[in-house]
């Protein structure tokens, strides 16, 4: 493997680790910050980031107003409405929980894209796809040991929630950006960025709550925006570009070993047999329903 081979594979690594540790830095977040809060200072520090990188790359931004709309819709499906609902469940669910729920973005894209494109077909992969996908959330959820309480519930349904907006997303992003063959970098940080504006916007009204700046909490926003929201589009489009987006979408088998790892080693949460047989049959879900020939995962990259 050449040197540059090696930068790629390390990028690749570098954003598995960063998207599987999100739900541990939110679980830490929220210890000092609302939901909102939380949110607020992970786009307001991922878009600084990616701006940053935009102006070292002498990256340009398009000027069609009609380009600027499909973003903004973009920018709330994809960062806005899923970043606040896995915030919220943050306080209420294991990080690990989240990351597997996570996990389910690649069968909601396909199933969106069934519904929502006229050239997508519900063939036999995809149909065994979603129903394995579909009993390994049963599995997760775990109805036989009970319930802990309604927010429990709420918070595992918001995780659903949040990964159905980034199937609804990636197929708008197929649907209406991607033929515009516009760059992904200023496509990633204009997102991030209107996200960024909408959440200052709303947070005179809704980020009213005390504020509690511990040491794990700055750390965990740090980390969060610069790298999460930031550095992680970057590696991933650096890695969809030299491997392809169906290979480079294999980091999501990936975050939740590391999601789950991290709450049991950092938080100490308990892992139960149904968490990780349940992410299982997901992958499984997944990688059968990709057995067909037009694959979601390989156009929304």
């Amino acid at each position: 493997m050449n040197r540059r081979g090696i930068g790629i594979l390390a990028q690749f690594i570098a954003t598995a680790l960063i998207w599987g540790s999100s739900f541990l830095f939110i679980a830490e977040a929220v210890r000092g910050l609302s939901p909102v809060q939380v949110v607020l200072g992970r786009v307001g520090i991922g878009a600084i980031v990616l701006l940053a990188v935009c102006a070292l790359t002498r990256a340009r931004f398009p000027r069609e107003p009609r380009t600027w709309a499909h973003l903004s819709v973009v920018a709330m499906l994809l960062c806005v409405i899923p970043f606040l609902l896995y915030a919220w469940a943050g306080q209420f669910v294991d990080s690990g929980l989240a990351s597997i729920y996570n996990a389910t973005t690649p069968l909601m894209t396909m199933l969106v894209a069934l519904v929502a494109l006229r050239e997508e077909r519900l063939t036999a992969p995809r149909l065994i796809g979603l129903l394995l996908g579909f009993a390994g959330v049963i599995f997760v959820l775990g109805p036989w040991h009970g319930f802990s309480g309604e927010n429990a519930v709420l918070a595992q349904a918001a995780c659903l929630g949040a990964t159905l907006c980034y199937g609804i997303a990636f197929v708008y992003l197929r649907r209406f950006v991607t033929p515009l063959g516009l760059p992904a970098v200023p496509v990633a940080t204009m997102q991030v960025g209107i996200a960024a504006v909408v959440m200052i916007l709303i947070a005179p009204f809704t980020a009213l709550t005390p504020v509690t700046l511990t040491l794990p909490v700055v750390l965990s926003m740090l980390a969060l925006g610069a790298l999460g929201t930031g550095l992680a589009y970057v590696w991933n489009t650096n890695v969809v570009t030299a491997w392809g987006a169906t290979n480079a979408s294999t980091v999501t088998y990936l975050s939740p070993v590391v999601g789950v790892a991290l709450g049991a080693l950092v938080r100490g949460e308990a892992i139960t047999w149904n968490e990780p047989v349940g992410c299982a049959i997901i992958v499984a879900g997944i990688l059968v329903s990709r057995r067909s020939p037009r694959r979601v995962g390989a156009a929304v990259g």
